[in-house]
């Protein structure tokens, strides 16, 4: 059970890194410069950029990564 847990936890560390990597900052590009206007001009289609399903799949492997963290802890004592 043990080993199991600790893979599923290397993925899914793997994968919050690779998912954290891959997210533009927030002050990169116009936007930064430009301050809310461009935020709120280009707010609509916020759900659907792929910087949203790369924050999606962050907080999702978080959480995941949490619960396989306490796992562990349990089953090592």
């Amino acid at each position: 059970m043990r080993i199991l847990v600790s893979v599923i936890h290397v993925i899914v560390s793997l994968v919050m890194i690779a998912s954290i990597l891959m997210q533009s900052s927030k002050a990169a590009g116009l936007s930064g410069a430009i301050g809310g206007g461009a935020e709120t001009f280009f707010g609509k289609n916020k759900g659907r950029t792929m910087d949203a399903l790369f924050a999606k799949i962050t907080e999702v492997s978080a959480a995941i990564f949490i619960v396989t963290s306490v796992l562990l802890s349990l089953l090592i004592k």
